[in-house]
């Protein structure tokens, strides 16, 4: 096992930065998962630790050591990508084992390791077929299977799960938490995907235009967002926002209508951006007036889209419930669940401000 550090990361496309001086640590044995929008740097960023990409600037370390100057193959890490990239014309013990036979290891021992790493991932029964034979969650545990054989320091995931249906998706993230719980090897792995992020990582590592926006575990991110930017991606459905106004210690909306207690101390008339979880809010006979505007049964729970004149909000709950669009309500934001945001820099606010 290793930890990663890295420090001051910079990586440009001819005058184009797109990474911008990053600093992270991963500690040995953690899985930590690099989220953000497409465009973000985070596949970038991956690339660059695996030595696929070479850095403007910065030191990357495995262990305390600087491994800039190692190609990829001297890193002791090992990826698996969006593709899985397997050779097509060979078994899957053979793709399994082909970085051993490289490293000339005995066939002994690459028949001990090969199946091994098949009794962890349930492959015994397919060493014989071909990439072709397989389904694609048996291909993406090949690819795993091809990491694991290496006893790599570091697992480098760049976005495995994307081919893969909806359905299946769930298993194989299960299955990957799961391998690393066993395996306790320190893993990187890259998603647009924040429930992935969510229900796997040790850290979330938030990231926006080549920057880091916030790092933590996923409960942490969820429950105290550093930003408009990080509230609005972690969660599903998102959180809400609302502009509103300080008066006293309350947050008033345009309509003059409160949404409740301010979680901090405001300065009265001080303008900024109100935000609550769509499961925070709460049916009333009284509280903020709105329209339903649509209504989206998914079995477990039932999604809402009330509009507040020209704004829109989400609202889930699991209660049966009897409404149709266009029907007049009033909701409630549950005690100590409201948010607040600067208006201009987007950012949390806290203390007296």
């Amino acid at each position: 096992m290793g930890s990663v550090a890295l420090r001051n990361i910079r990586k440009s496309y001819g005058p184009v930065e797109v990474l911008h001086g990053i600093d992270l640590d991963i500690r040995d044995g953690e899985f930590t998962v690099l989220v953000g929008p497409s465009g973000c740097g985070k596949s970038t960023l991956l690339r660059s630790i695996a030595g696929l990409e070479t850095i403007t600037g910065g030191d990357i370390c495995i262990d305390e050591t600087v491994i800039n100057g190692l190609a990829p193959k001297e890193r002791n890490i090992a990826m698996v990508f969006q593709n899985y990239a397997l050779y097509p014309h060979m078994s899957v013990a053979k793709n399994m084992g082909f970085s051993l036979r490289l490293a000339k290891e005995s066939q002994a021992e690459i028949d001990r390791k090969v199946n091994a790493a098949a009794a962890i991932l349930d492959l015994t029964d397919l060493l014989d077929r071909y990439p072709r034979q397989l389904s694609g969650g048996q291909r993406q545990r090949v690819a795993m299977g091809r990491a694991i054989v290496r006893d790599p320091k570091v697992f480098l995931f760049d976005e495995p799960l994307s081919n893969l249906d909806a359905k299946l998706r769930v298993q194989m993230r299960s299955e990957i938490k799961e391998l690393h719980q066993r395996l306790k090897t320190t893993t990187v792995y890259v998603t647009h995907d924040q429930i992935e992020a969510m229900t796997m990582a040790d850290r979330i590592v938030v990231m926006r235009g080549g920057q880091i926006e916030q790092i933590g575990s996923p409960l942490e991110l969820y429950d105290n967002p550093a930003s408009v930017f990080v509230a609005g991606f972690i969660g599903s459905p998102s959180m809400n926002f609302i502009k509103a106004t300080a008066k006293g210690d309350e947050l008033v909306l345009d309509t003059q209508e409160s949404l409740g207690q301010a979680p901090v101390s405001l300065a009265n008339a001080r303008e900024l951006i109100a935000g609550f979880r769509p499961e925070d809010i709460r049916l009333s006979n009284e509280g903020v007036a709105a329209k339903v505007a649509l209504i989206e049964p998914t079995g477990a729970e039932t999604q809402l889209v009330l509009r507040i004149g020209g704004e829109s909000i989400i609202m889930t709950t699991r209660d049966r419930i009897s409404l149709a669009p266009g029907d007049q309500v009033h909701f409630s934001i549950s005690a100590g669940k409201l948010h607040c945001f600067d208006a201009e820099s987007e950012q949390t606010m806290s203390g007296s401000v």
